[in-house]
């Protein structure tokens, strides 16, 4: 099992929210700020078993939206292992 910690520009949150819900995968989304991307972002959380991992990060990268400044990037991501995961 993985978590991918996705931080993307507000912009593109809507849409990579509904497509990665559309593959049948789950996101909670938290609005935050800080030192990477520094203005107008969210923080995506996917948990997904390790197979679908890079289907997911395939539709982050295809609809995260364009940097408005050129040293701006569309997106960081973290990928992390999970060692346990309880749903109740």
């Amino acid at each position: 099992m993985k978590l991918i910690v996705a931080i993307v520009h507000d912009t593109a949150t809507e849409a990579i929210s509904h497509a990665l819900t559309s593959a049948n995968l789950r996101v909670t989304q938290i609005a935050s700020t800080g030192g990477f991307l520094r203005r107008g972002h969210s923080t995506l959380l996917i948990g997904l078993e390790d197979h679908l991992v890079e289907d997911a990060l395939k539709i982050i990268r295809e609809k995260a939206a364009a940097p408005v400044e050129s040293e701006e990037k569309k997106a960081v991501i973290f990928v992390l292992k999970v060692d346990q995961y309880t749903h109740f």
